[in-house]
């Protein structure tokens, strides 16, 4: 796999045909009850049904499901009890509809990369993953990590803007703007990410 240079954006905007595609929800099985959970939980309604979209439409389009989720630093936890966690948290609602479908592939984290100290990479070469499609939270934080991350690592990366969740909508939308020009991301609606 050869890695992309870091002169220029490249060509944006343009989805190109790729076999080998994982699509990662990031940190949806989220308790809310840190500083700030609050105000992320009020960015999360209007993003439900564009990623539930996109996970469900994942599996048909020949795509891996990858669930990547912090583990807060609780390093006897499984999937199971990130999940169980999450929905006794302060907002069940938001976490319900993201629970992970059977066969779903799960990865813990403990920072905000997915990829950081995770088997993240090496799961994607083992499944022989060309291009990862990023969705969740936060947008201006551990998405934007992540794609910086993948981008380096030389994986074509792709963002479902509509299905990827702000803390602050500003530094959202400058987050966005950043990975498309940045890490030729092509940012796109959820409903367009698979190809």
């Amino acid at each position: 796999m050869s890695y992309p240079d870091c002169v220029g954006p490249g060509a944006r905007g343009k989805l190109r045909v790729v076999p080998n595609l994982a699509t990662i929800v990031i940190d949806m099985l989220n308790p809310y009850d840190h500083e700030d959970g609050e105000e992320l939980a009020a960015q999360v309604p209007d993003r439900i049904e564009p990623l539930k979209a996109l996970i469900g439409a994942t599996p048909d389009a020949g795509a891996q499901l990858v669930y990547v989720n912090d583990n807060f630093e609780d390093f006897t936890a499984t999937s199971k009890d990130i999940g169980e966690a999450a929905m006794n948290g302060r907002h069940p609602e938001l976490v319900e509809p993201f629970l992970p479908p059977r066969g779903a592939l799960f990865v813990q984290k403990v920072r905000h990369s997915a990829f950081y100290s995770t088997a993240l990479d090496h799961l994607l070469r083992t499944h022989g993953i060309q291009a990862v499609v990023l969705a969740g939270q936060v947008t201006e934080q551990c998405i934007l990590y992540s794609a910086l991350d993948a981008y380096v690592r030389g994986f074509e990366v792709r963002i479902a803007r509509d299905a990827v969740v702000p803390l602050d909508p500003e530094l959202g939308e400058a987050a966005l703007t950043m990975m498309e020009r940045n890490m030729r991301a092509l940012v796109v609606p959820g409903s367009e990410a698979l190809g």
